[in-house]
């Protein structure tokens, strides 16, 4: 492989570019690290539950590690984790504070992290193919702030890619260097990428197969050249660390599908989820540059945040010039061209009906777990990898151009910066956007803590997401059972038993909790305006065994019987579990 004339990667280089990448991330999302606990990233979506996610690894990790997954919402089902991409990887950062605003705090932290990551281990990955610092700054600002990325930022599992660029570099740099060590330490890192989420976890692991096996033929087809021995080994231990660990990860996502058909995608959830061709020429809503010029496009199309699918003006052009980069082999450049349009038709999914064989289609019926895939368009990450290497090659090319013109070398890192900053600003507008279009909202502050209440514990009104998305953050003081959750699945039991709580407190729904062993149920009443609990307050409880009291915005109910009263937690959690098998 030809190189440009710089010298190795060196460990001042990367605390340089590792401190660059920080700040860059901060300046983008600015200003998020002066509101950290009580601001979030995009929207009050899933930025809340993720947040509960991380917190509840942290409190996993000590409390009940061999039952990690069996997470406090959606009582009484095991592996309730598993219902959604459990975050499983950003566990360690959970260790760290307790409570909503420190689950908060870690969010926001975690979410800067991610980006910084992205922009690093894409610049390193371009360094390790053969390409100079001006160039590998384009591939990192390429990879962290493609236009389609700022449309994901409520997604703590899309934008948390930077794992699969780091292992990809590592992997190089192994390769190059002769390196065990670095070949075991990227196959840990894709293991800590999977754990993350199945998302992007599982095509990763696809594509990581895929690579080994165009290894085996080019090797083959070199007739067998001598292999390092320490480095085979290194490469064989590492990956069946990997299947091991990521066949681990996988049982309860398993489980959650064998016991829950919902959980599974079907055909036609997928295609509502799917796009057609144009969908590449729309940027989201927020992007300053592309926004308005796209939005035509965008207002025709259904479930709008996944079909955002822009990579970008200036990315993609300076990829096709890095198409014709001689530095590189021909099949270095042709395989990620290749790779970029492939992944791309792949995003697209499929049509339920049609007569176009979609490839998308081919994998969902042929590929282990990849009916779990419930959005396509979220394979643009790899395809942006691709094109970010590109664009890196092709800047790379228009930097000797410029060099060989002007002999004077202060014009290349100028133009390599310009080149940077273009990607940067064409993908996300202002770093500080005074319109208001990069939302932050405020996050919702905690109400009185139930943590010392008795649990299982229903909370009520909770017919919304974004109720029992707040209960889910909130459940961090202390982690008290919830009936709750909040996921891409519910389970149909849990929303048959809040349909069954519209009378709450009346007879027959207090019977209800009685025989399933939940002993508390709480309104909150600046959430019960235009609900079924509107009127809870008034409803008198005589006569059916009830205590009610008030803390602070919350009405506590506590409906066990009075001679259930002492009971203790688990009894009231084994009567629960065989209350609802026979239901």
């Amino acid at each position: 492989m030809a190189t440009v004339n710089e010298d190795e990667v060196g460990a001042r280089e990367l605390l340089a570019v590792a401190a660059g990448a920080v700040l860059l991330a901060i300046v983008m999302h600015w200003p998020l690290i002066l509101h950290l606990g009580s601001a979030v990233p995009r929207d009050l979506g899933d930025p809340l539950p993720q947040a509960w996610q991380v917190a509840w690894g942290g409190h996993a990790l000590t409390a009940q590690p061999l039952d990690f997954f069996d997470a406090n919402q959606f009582w009484p089902f095991a592996n309730s984790l598993a219902f959604s991409d459990g975050l499983v990887g950003y566990a360690p950062a959970g260790l760290i504070g307790s409570g909503p605003h420190a689950a908060l705090v870690r969010y926001d932290l975690l979410f800067l992290f991610a980006y910084a990551l992205s922009f690093f281990a894409a610049y390193l990955l371009a360094r390790e193919l053969g390409l100079g610092r001006g160039a590998a700054l384009v591939a990192g600002a390429a990879f962290a702030f493609a236009p389609f990325r700022l449309e994901q930022d409520g997604h703590m599992q899309v934008i948390s890619s930077g794992g699969i660029a780091l292992a990809l570099a590592l992997g190089v740099r192994a390769m190059r260097r002769r390196s065990a060590a670095a070949m075991i330490a990227a196959w840990l890192v894709a293991l800590w990428q999977v754990s993350l989420g199945f998302s992007l976890g599982l095509p990763f692991a696809y594509l990581l197969g895929a690579l080994a096996l165009i290894w085996l033929g080019v090797w083959v087809h070199r007739r067998r050249p001598p292999l390092d021995r320490r480095l085979l080994v290194a490469a064989i231990a590492g990956g069946v660390v990997f299947a091991i660990g990521t066949g681990l990860l996988s049982i309860p996502y398993q489980d959650v599908a064998d016991r829950f058909p919902e959980a599974t995608r079907s055909p036609h959830t997928v295609a509502a989820y799917s796009g057609p061709l144009d969908v590449f020429l729309v940027a989201p809503a927020e992007n300053l540059i592309w926004g308005g010029a796209t939005a035509g496009i965008r207002d025709g199309l259904s479930n709008v945040p996944e079909k955002t699918l822009f990579p970008g003006l200036a990315i993609v052009c300076l990829a096709i010039a890095g198409v014709g980069w001689r530095g590189w082999p021909r099949g270095l450049r042709w395989g990620l061209a290749g790779a970029a349009v492939a992944i791309s038709i792949l995003a697209l999914g499929f049509r339920e009906q049609g007569g176009l064989l979609w490839p998308d289609r081919i994998l969902y019926d042929l590929l282990p777990g990849w009916q779990g895939i419930r959005t396509p368009g979220r394979l643009i990450t790899f395809s942006s990898l691709a094109l970010a290497l590109l664009a890196a090659a092709g800047t790379q090319r228009l930097l000797a151009a410029a060099v060989a013109r002007d002999a004077r070398r202060a014009l290349a890192p100028a133009l390599a910066a310009v080149l940077a900053l273009l990607v940067i600003v064409e993908g996300r507008g202002l770093p500080f956007d005074p319109t208001g279009s990069q939302a932050q909202p405020a996050a919702p502050a905690a109400p009185a803590s139930v943590a010392g209440v008795a649990a299982p514990q229903l909370h009520l009104p909770a017919l919304l997401p974004e109720d029992n998305r707040r209960y889910l953050l909130w459940s961090t003081d202390g982690f008290p059972k919830l009936v709750n959750g909040r996921s891409s699945t519910t389970p149909q039991f849990t929303e048959r038993l809040i349909a069954e709580m519209d009378g709450f407190p009346d007879r027959a729904s207090v019977e209800r909790l009685r025989q399933l062993g939940i002993p508390t149920v709480i309104v909150h009443l600046d959430r019960a305006a235009g609900t079924p609990q509107a009127g809870s307050s008034a409803t008198p409880v005589a006569g059916l065994g009830v205590s009610r009291r008030r803390l602070g915005e919350l009405e506590v109910y506590d409906v066990r019987s009075p001679s259930a009263t002492g009971e203790p937690a688990a009894g009231r959690a084994a009567t629960g579990r065989g209350a609802l098998d026979r239901s």
